[in-house]
């Protein structure tokens, strides 16, 4: 008698195909500008008030920190930095809104390339880590319209590197990880989305990201 030998069934592993893409906001789709004199937005803020960096952060730290991850209203923590600063509530607001504006340009070549894609059918996202103010500054109302999902931190409560705050934005966009390039110019931020099964692009200039993302996007 003959005894046919069984196959063996082997798993083979479907590559998904990607299906949207998630952006930084500052250091990806704004840039730093060349032309500011000083280090960072907290340099020329204390530049600004004549006060020591330390002098500075020991009166925003507490406030700015829970801000960033909303756990403070924005009311209250403008209130208690303004007092700490010894400056107006209207006057901290302009300082900031105008260091954030002069610090940062947006970057036009990426967001064009951008909504090229988006036109080709890939769903975009951003996913950013902001304090109140800062979000004013660098996200426009325009963003919420011409991405697909807008997701910053101290609107949800949870900031990057927390790996919640990446499954937030798959289940916002009903995607699997291994259906999205999320580009950051931090590599704490990338390694949890790396983690997750997300391709990630570590941002360096337009020309080294835009060809990455062309590349996976094949």
């Amino acid at each position: 008698m003959r005894y046919k030998k069984k196959r063996k069934k082997t798993k083979q592993k479907t590559k998904l195909k990607i299906k949207a893409l998630i952006f930084d906001v500052g250091g990806v789709l704004q840039l730093r500008n060349p032309s500011f004199e000083h280090p960072n937005v907290h340099n020329y803020i204390a530049k600004k008030l004549g006060i020591n960096l330390d002098q500075y952060f020991d009166s925003i730290d507490t406030a700015y920190t829970k801000s960033i991850e909303g756990k403070a209203s924005e009311k209250r923590v403008l209130k208690i930095m303004a007092r700490n600063l010894k400056i107006t509530l209207s006057r901290l607001k302009k300082l900031y809104l105008g260091a954030y504006r002069k610090y940062y340009t947006l970057n036009k070549k990426l967001l064009e390339f951008i909504f090229r894609i988006r036109k080709q059918g890939y769903k975009t996202a951003i996913l950013s880590d902001q304090w109140y103010l800062s979000k004013k500054a660098l996200i426009p109302r325009d963003f919420y319209d011409k991405f697909d999902l807008t997701i910053v931190s101290c609107d949800v409560g949870i900031r990057k590197p927390n790996p919640e705050i990446y499954n937030l934005v798959l289940r916002k966009l009903k995607m699997k990880p291994e259906e999205v390039i999320f580009v950051d110019n931090q590599k704490w931020n990338i390694v949890p989305a790396k983690k997750l099964g997300m391709k990630t692009i570590l941002f360096r200039n337009n020309k080294q990201a835009t060809r990455e993302i062309s590349k996976r996007l094949k």
